[in-house]
């Protein structure tokens, strides 16, 4: 009886583990399965489509009280065609103003303020010529201009109602004001649609522009409002030396003259035009990952011969090197003449907005070796006297290292310095040897009376570089 019972205990042990090993089994199979479909989940999830460009127009714009804010110079759109009128009958037609909408059938409003003084300009660029569009434009009263449009107590100062003249311009017509227009205003259904003649406006003036669509489910428009002034628009572009080309980079110019107003906003900018009024101050931001941020304030004056406006982006990486001409000393002495500030302060506004980048000063002397000893120590004292006017001008002097000229290098612009003497006088033509050449290039150098290294770059080890100071 025993050994019956100690057998089934046996048996029950054997069936129970392998029970546990099928369950097992049966885990690891669901196991399996849950780790594919989270593997095509995340692929899914990375597949995920670009996001949706919204071109609809801001809620309630219907309304004159709900008005777009327009930035001059800059387009709005392409935005979908208005729907509707929105919650108030803001214009409606009567006797005594017959040349207003007749009601509004897909209105929208949009709002701007006059920069400067000059001529009003804006265009109206629509999406399908099956549109149907006319506008009316007002100048802001006071806080009751909302209020007395509805009651017809505030006109336009100009109006276009007319037929869309489809003829006039081939694929979708575009309408609205220009320097070069030939009508003042345009009342009637039977004239057609034309650019309207530019009235003058003042600095500080506030408009309201009124669009609408007679036909409903429309394909959609632009707008560009504009001062028309006396004024240049050159091709703006952002210049990498080191790598010889053209760079795309945030761009922010402000123009001053005007609170501040953004003429040109964008974080892709590659090239385009800029619009600039004479006598008028701007600044621009410029910056682009691995470069040096441009930082500049300047009149317009400065460009107005200028059709290009190129600056100039210079590499953050460690290791390069900038050298800095129009840098000038006393003669055989390290003391800087005032000459040499606008140069330095191209570098001092460069460092300053970056405070991640450590650098090293190098100073150069013109040299025939005479006394090697007091070259070195000139060339020394001369990228301190720049370092102290980086310190004076805001830069942390931990950011900055120092360094003259060694002997081997004092020897080697010696040379130099006899051989272009010596060029100069020969009238044969001799084959210049590599060291010729390397002699040339340090010739050159001697011109370069600074020189800067980058050293390190944000947790970057400072590249080492003999004789130099902290």
């Amino acid at each position: 009886m025993k050994r019956f019972l100690t057998l089934l205990m046996v048996l029950a042990l054997v069936f129970a583990g392998s029970d546990a090993m099928a369950q097992s089994k049966k885990g690891g199979k669901k196991g399996a399965k849950t780790s594919q479909t989270s593997k095509k989940k995340k692929k899914k999830e990375a597949e995920a489509p670009a996001p949706v460009v919204d071109n609809s127009l801001p809620y309630n714009s219907n309304d004159c009280l709900f008005a777009i804010e327009l930035q001059p110079d800059v387009m709005y759109g392409p935005k979908d065609a208005p729907e509707g009128a929105g919650r108030v009958m803001d214009i409606k037609a009567d006797k005594k103003h017959p040349y207003l909408f007749e009601y509004e059938h897909n209105t929208v409003w949009y709002k701007f303020k006059v920069p400067y003084n000059g001529y009003l300009e804006f265009e109206i660029s629509q999406m399908d010529s099956k549109d149907d569009y006319d506008f009316l434009l007002y100048k802001y009263t006071d806080e009751y201009f909302s209020n007395n449009i509805c009651q017809n107590k505030v006109l336009p100062i100009a109006v276009n109602i007319g037929d869309l003249d489809t003829a006039s311009a081939p694929g979708a017509p575009s309408m609205g004001m220009k320097i070069d227009g030939e009508v003042t205003s345009i009342k009637s259904k039977k004239q057609p649609s034309q650019m309207l003649k530019s009235i003058y406006v003042r600095k500080g003036e506030i408009y309201y522009l009124v669009l609408d669509n007679v036909n409903p489910g429309g394909s959609g428009h632009s707008i560009t409002v504009s001062i028309h002034v006396d004024a240049f628009e050159p091709q703006v572009v952002f210049y990498d030396p080191q790598g010889r080309k053209n760079v795309t980079v945030d761009l922010l110019i402000l123009e001053k003259n005007t609170d501040n107003r953004p003429v040109a906003k964008t974080s892709n900018w590659t090239s385009g035009r800029v619009k600039f009024v004479p006598g008028f101050t701007y600044t621009l931001y410029a910056k682009r990952e691995g470069y040096f941020s441009v930082y500049k304030e300047f009149n317009s004056n400065m460009f107005l011969n200028d059709t290009i406006l190129r600056f100039v982006m210079n590499p953050k990486r460690r290791g390069t090197s900038y050298p800095v001409n129009d840098v000038y000393f006393e003669d055989g002495t390290s003391k800087l003449l005032p000459g040499s500030d606008t140069a330095l302060m191209n570098y001092v506004y460069m460092f300053k907005n970056h405070p991640e980048v450590t650098f090293l000063i190098k100073g150069r002397v013109p040299t025939f070796g005479v006394d090697p000893k007091a070259d070195t120590e000139i060339s020394l004292q001369r990228a301190v006297a720049v370092k102290e006017f980086f310190v004076q001008n805001g830069i942390s002097e931990d950011r900055i290292s120092v360094a003259g000229m060694n002997l081997n290098e004092i020897k080697r612009a010696a040379n130099a310095a006899f051989a272009a003497e010596g060029s100069g006088s020969s009238s044969k033509n001799v084959k210049q040897s590599e060291t010729q050449k390397s002699d040339k290039r340090m010739a050159d150098h001697l011109f370069n009376k600074i020189e800067i290294f980058i050293t390190s770059v944000g947790d970057e080890p400072t590249k080492p570089v003999s004789n130099t100071k902290r």
